[in-house]
């Protein structure tokens, strides 16, 4: 099994023996990130959810491609902000189920509440 620690070595040793570090500024990492998620959305854009279920079903290889390229480019902007992950997404986690209850928020998508008339 692969750990989170391990992929972060990886990344570490793939960019140093490259003498890539120099050009993986915390702006150009960003900007990666960003684009890589761009080609995320490429898969689904302009799909309907019958469309999307049938492109998944010839293209899920592409699609894990580039959901590593983010992962990747997360993974080191991460660990070379010294952020613990993991924790971070715990944290978040925890942040948003005290903002948003079950008891208000199940089956919602939006955060507001229709106004009583």
């Amino acid at each position: 099994m692969v750990t989170l620690n391990t992929l972060i070595r990886r990344i570490r040793n793939l960019n140093a023996d490259r003498d890539w570090n120099q050009f993986h500024t915390f702006k150009d990492l960003s900007m990666s990130l960003s684009l890589e998620a761009a080609e995320v959305m490429e898969h689904f854009q302009w799909k309907s959810k019958k469309e999307e279920h049938d492109h998944l079903k010839h293209h899920r290889d592409a699609l894990a491609e580039e959901l590593a390229d983010v992962q990747i480019y997360l993974l080191e902007i991460a660990d070379k902000a010294h952020i613990n992950i993991l924790q971070a997404v715990q944290d978040k986690l925890t942040k948003v189920e005290k903002k948003y209850p079950v008891s208000k928020y199940k089956s919602r998508h939006t955060n507001k509440f229709p106004t009583p008339k």
